[in-house]
């Protein structure tokens, strides 16, 4: 929902960050695989409860995740044939990551939680599910309208099809962050998460299929 507004404000200090940081031996697969092995830092120490050091590991994850493309952006400005390509595998890189951070990063969650606050168990699963519901939504959407080239009004210039709605990488980052900060409310946050994921889950197949038809 905030995402637009969110690459607004973002583009340009992740713009001068690009400029800091493009040199040869840097690459946007490398952002890549260094934001996913700090998501995946973030999940093992929620995991042992070390909740502070689980959130710098965290945002640090996303700051990446944003720097990634935007390096491959500005590197594109300027492409050849094979720099597209490459950044099209960077695109499926990169989606790959989120995904394995977002899942690792609410397991390790819970299992921290679940330890030091006896938080239950259910609500972190509806969160699982509605990802899975949620990324099954996006993605087959993708797949097809890159296919038959139709796309939304929320269709930018990123390696997918995205269908924009009150749950997005924003919300998320937000949502992930709160947990890490208030722990003790851990399983009362997911249960609320779990919700407004669902829903938005809703909307894209509702809004995917009608794009489609």
């Amino acid at each position: 929902m905030m995402d637009v507004q969110l690459r607004r404000v973002l583009s340009k200090p992740l713009n001068a960050l690009a400029a800091a940081v493009d040199v040869s031996w840097i690459t946007p697969d490398r952002l890549t695989m260094v934001g996913l092995m700090a998501g995946l830092g973030s999940a093992v120490l929620a995991a042992t409860q070390c909740w502070t050091l689980a959130l710098i590991t965290w945002i640090l994850s996303r700051v990446l995740d944003g720097l990634d493309g935007t390096l491959a952006r500005r590197r594109a400005a300027a492409s050849t044939p094979r720099a597209a390509n490459a950044s099209q595998a960077g695109g499926f890189l990169d989606i790959v990551a989120d995904f394995a951070v977002y899942g690792a990063t609410v397991l390790g969650l819970a299992i921290g939680a679940t330890a030091a606050f006896s938080a239950p168990w259910w609500p972190f699963l509806l969160v699982m599910f509605s990802y899975y519901l949620n990324g099954a939504a996006f993605l087959a959407f993708s797949s097809i309208a890159e296919r038959t080239g139709r796309t939304s009004s929320d269709a930018d210039n990123r390696s997918l099809f995205f269908l924009g709605r009150i749950a997005e990488g924003g919300e998320t980052v937000l949502v992930h962050s709160l947990w890490l900060l208030l722990p003790f409310f851990a399983w009362q946050i997911a249960l609320v998460w779990s919700v407004v994921v669902f829903v938005s889950a809703i909307q894209r197949m509702i809004v995917g299929y009608r794009l489609l038809r």
